[in-house]
């Protein structure tokens, strides 16, 4: 993830980010590149009020500013108990989670490799080149290719050119004017204001352009004696804090402000006092007034401009970007009033002036930065619609003419953009397998490790060594229910497998797998040891324990007279079942001792069949009379409102049967907008299905066709009860 900040001109929960529409917890990298609001302020209720326990990171600077510049945001939010997301307990909490990285420092997370570089804007500022499994992107949050009075420019990331440019679009296709014909206009500005004996109030955040425009000003008025009689404040609680972080900091500014911090603290002002709140201001008199926050919508600089905006001596100089729906873009326009804080209007009679010194690239710095970097995938944020629009456009343009592909997605909230990469994947051979160099051809054994997107072959008994993986022996155990003594299972093993090896009452399949009998005469249990091999030749005796009751080699029916003479006959007995055929088992006198026949008769009204039972010695069964009878078999309209109500819900399944139609039982289902409805014969021969979504149709069709393959075998099983 990267950056988590507010929307400025929204408060409360409204300023968040779309946090509904991601899973916290899946996050488990979160990296931030500069300390202002809109990039990092949402990031205490995002450590602390959701489910997140990934990592973040940030320049040393940008934590330290962190830390003071939120716990202001927290006292003024904390005056609106409706608008506060979290306290200075989260705040703190979160701060302690922090991990701090240097520019140039590869960073290596769960396979996720990141690494910091300059991107001037503020003190601390940084663009991230990340890399996951060989695609690489580069982050520029928002940057500034101009060196001004204490910062660097950003620099490119060198021999590097990235799958992915992310990239800031805040002025589209605007042009800055030159810094020094900037800083002349702005100090003649603010001449022009206190020269007429009025105030001039500068908004800007505590931190950041305050910086450069306070050494603007205090050089100015070094330079113009006639001015040392007007004051200049720096009205932010703040102030002395942040301004101890600045000179901490020198070694990351640029060579000049490097320069005059071995002589002198260059942030130690001559003409500039420090203004903890409004109560100590004694508004008399022309002054300079630099004004948190920089967008006029509360604190400070909103009630300053409520008690100036009647004096047409007075004047406001917006000097950065300011974002739609904030005081600071509507004043812009030369309204004749505005609303105060109150909700009373206002007159508007002090003049209005913008200039920008906002440290975010223009059109032409952006469009170079693109092209040095060479990326063929580019996505546009931080930006208005129309000037993001706009941009887009200018870059088509510009590269349709060269005739170099370059791919711009320009994505709304919440939109994905899907860039497919095919690379290749190399394992590397570790441990003993790599004490020789593989020829082509040869046939390597051993175990394909995958870890943060690397890959390793390593041989078995090395994996202690080298991952951190166990290798355990896995026992399998299954317990079969079957209808078919085990003399019967056992004849059906040996027919597949051979003569099985009896162990204290278990026997043994190829040596690998335990056939166990129970006590329980209807359960056979299965044993082995795991790997491919042993399962696969579980899965066959599976099947042959479930077959064996009903395989044509146990059972073989057919309809010939039985006129074989038996040397001993049996009374019928009358035990309450007078309409069922009767089973009569008798040892018949053949060759083979093993075999044994099934006398199907009813009672001199039906005809007489005959079957074949295949037997063992370990199994040789008396000659006794078996009544069938049928099982207790589901009905199918039972089955299928079961099934139905698992997955649906009791609630949402309405069945009627129709006596008359095609299709006598009939479900209707209504789920949240969609309905469905779910028509079956009773005998489960046909079924038809009517649904308005194909989704809901999708999940029906399986459903229906899963309780068919579980109730239609049901029809056709019978027991023998002996």
């Amino acid at each position: 993830m990267l950056d988590c900040g507010l929307h400025p001109s929204y408060t409360g929960l409204a300023a968040l980010p779309f946090f509904d529409d991601i899973d916290p917890a899946s996050v488990d990298l979160l990296l931030i590149t500069h300390f202002h609001v809109d990039h990092a302020a949402a990031l205490p209720y995002f450590m602390e009020k959701t489910n997140f326990k990934g990592k973040v990171y940030m320049t040393h600077p940008t934590r330290a500013i962190y830390k003071w510049l939120l716990s202001d945001y927290v006292k003024i939010s904390s005056l609106s108990p409706d608008d506060q997301l979290y306290d200075d307990q989260d705040l703190a909490t979160s701060y302690e989670r922090i991990q701090v990285v240097d520019y140039h420092q590869e960073v290596d997370v769960g396979g996720i490799k990141f690494t910091p570089y300059n991107a001037g804007h503020v003190l601390g500022a940084a663009m991230f080149l990340i890399e996951i499994a060989g695609v690489r992107l580069l982050y520029t949050g928002d940057y500034s290719r101009e060196e001004d009075r204490h910062l660097m420019a950003a620099e490119r990331p060198p021999n590097v050119v990235p799958e992915v440019l992310i990239c800031e679009s805040t002025y589209g296709v605007q042009s800055h004017e030159p810094r020094l014909d900037r800083e002349t206009r702005f100090t003649r500005m603010v001449h022009t204001i206190v020269k007429r004996g009025g105030r001039c109030l500068l908004p800007v955040f505590a931190l950041g352009r305050a910086q450069e425009l306070l050494l603007i000003l205090d050089e100015y008025w070094q330079a113009h004696p006639d001015l040392h009689n007007i004051p200049i404040y720096y009205a932010s609680s703040l102030a002395k804090k942040c301004m101890t972080v600045y000179q901490s900091y020198t070694n990351m500014m640029n060579s000049k402000i490097r320069e005059q911090a071995k002589t002198s603290n260059p942030f130690q002002f001559k003409h500039i006092s420090n203004l903890k709140s409004i109560a100590q201001f004694d508004d008399v008199g022309p002054c300079v007034m630099f004004a948190s926050p920089g967008m006029l919508q509360s604190g400070l600089s909103r009630e300053l401009l409520e008690l100036w905006c009647v004096d047409k001596r007075n004047g406001c100089i917006i000097p950065g970007y300011v974002v739609e729906g904030t005081l600071g873009k509507q004043i812009l326009s030369q309204p004749d009033d505005i609303v105060s804080m109150s909700g009373a209007r206002l007159p508007l009679r002090l003049t209005v002036e913008y200039i920008s010194f906002s440290a975010h690239v223009d059109y032409k710095e952006n469009s170079d930065f693109i092209e040095e970097v060479g990326s063929k995938n580019l996505v546009l944020v931080h930006g208005d619609s129309n000037e993001m629009g706009r941009l887009r456009s200018a870059l088509q343009s510009k590269y349709a003419e060269r005739e170099i592909p370059l791919h711009i997605h320009t994505p709304r909230n919440c939109e994905t953009v899907e860039l497919h990469f095919r690379g290749e994947k190399t394992a590397k051979i570790i441990g003993h397998l790599a004490a020789e160099e593989p020829k082509q051809g040869t046939l390597i054994e051993g175990v394909l490790t995958s870890k943060d997107f690397a890959f390793q072959i390593i041989d078995q008994s090395e994996l202690v060594d080298f991952t951190e993986l166990v290798v355990v022996p896995i026992i399998q155990k299954q317990t079969i229910v079957t209808h078919a003594p085990f003399g019967l299972i056992k004849w059906h093993l040996e027919q597949m497998y051979g003569t099985l090896i009896e162990i204290k009452g278990q026997y043994k399949v190829f040596n690998v797998i335990n056939v166990i009998p129970t006590t329980d005469s209807n359960k056979i249990n299965l044993e082995w040891d795991s790997n491919p091999m042993n399962d696969m030749i579980a899965d066959s005796i599976v099947a042959i324990i479930l077959q064996a009751d009903s395989s044509p080699a146990s059972v073989k029916v057919t309809k010939s007279e039985h006129h074989h003479h038996h040397g001993h006959e049996h009374q019928h007995e009358s035990d309450g079942h007078e309409d069922e055929p009767k089973v009569k088992m008798e040892k018949l006198d053949m060759e083979d001792e093993n075999q044994t026949k099934i006398k199907i008769e009813q009672d001199h009204e039906h005809p007489v069949e005959e079957a074949k039972l295949q037997s063992t010695e370990d199994a040789k069964l008396q000659s006794q009379y078996i009544v069938p009878s049928q099982l207790n078999r589901p009905q199918l309209k039972d089955m299928m409102t079961r099934f139905l109500t698992l997955q649906f819900g009791e609630s949402r399944i309405q069945f009627k049967k129709l006596e008359s139609e095609e299709f006598e039982l009939v479900w209707d289902l209504k789920i949240d907008k969609d309905n469905a409805t779910v028509k079956l014969k009773e005998d489960g021969s046909a079924w038809n299905l009517e649904s308005s979504t194909e989704e809901l149709k999708r999940r029906l069709t399986i459903l229906v066709n899963r309780v068919l393959r579980t109730w239609l075998p049901l029809q056709d099983t019978w027991v023998l009860n002996v």
